[in-house]
């Protein structure tokens, strides 16, 4: 069963991340080009890692950090 407001507030948080973040875009990128994904899967998998992200940081008590979340994409920018 499909949640319509889960699905539409991960829709706007991918989108709002992946625009605004160079990591977040570099791993969104990476799955459309290198594994040729479609649009929608590649921003489903991002979701699926900021919620894996955020369920990390709940756990530790610490803040998002975007070198932690995306290593291997800011490393192969800079």
């Amino acid at each position: 069963m499909k949640n319509d407001r889960l699905n539409h507030a991960d829709y706007l948080w991918a989108f709002s991340s992946v625009t605004a973040s160079p990591g977040a875009k570099a791993h969104y990128r990476r799955h459309r080009d290198d594994h040729g994904d479609w649009h929608a899967s590649a921003q489903r998998n991002f979701f699926n890692r900021m919620i894996g992200q955020l369920y990390r940081c709940l756990q530790h008590h610490t803040l998002f950090d975007e070198q932690t979340a995306f290593p291997t994409a800011l490393a192969a920018d800079a």
